[in-house]
């Protein structure tokens, strides 16, 4: 067991549980494991606590919680990054944002593939996509945004 300490105070882990991210996050290449803080709250929303540089930690979600029809699965060069084959299960991860307005958006143009077999993750960015790295949660009264058209989610 390895210990860090954090702004959630000193946390212990496995280091065989961490979450690895080969190529780090986008803008944030040094950061490449991780670790899923327990949820004390129940809800749609948790935080990873980077290990390697413990002043970062992201909430994070799975964004088929608030857009239903959001798919995405990996393609064959991002599960040979993620050590997982074809029938391996690979799920998605949106960063959240919570600024000070409270206006909570999802950064569905940069989702984080998560392999649980391997315990490794991509952040990949969308391109020609209809989502933001910034995009609102949707109104009860409004309808969802289109479809990811980048790839067949089967994963």
């Amino acid at each position: 067991m390895k210990k860090i300490t954090t702004r959630f105070g000193e946390i212990e882990y496995d280091p065989a549980n961490t979450i690895h991210f080969p190529e780090g996050l986008v803008g944030l290449e040094d950061l490449h494991d991780f670790i899923v803080m327990p949820n004390k709250k129940k809800g749609p929303l948790f935080w990873i606590q980077c290990v390697d540089h413990p002043e970062y930690a992201f909430v994070v979600t799975d964004p088929t919680n608030f857009f239903l029809d959001y798919v995405l699965a990996p393609d064959e060069e991002e599960r040979k990054k993620l050590g997982i084959g074809a029938e391996d299960e690979c799920y998605i991860l949106c960063i959240v944002t919570v600024p000070p307005s409270k206006e909570i958006t999802l950064n569905l143009a940069a989702p984080i593939l998560f392999a649980p077999k391997s315990n490794r993750a991509l952040q990949v960015i969308l391109e020609n996509s209809p989502y933001d790295v910034r995009t609102p949660l949707p109104r009860p009264d409004s309808s969802q945004e289109p479809a990811n058209d980048r790839k067949n989610a089967t994963g």
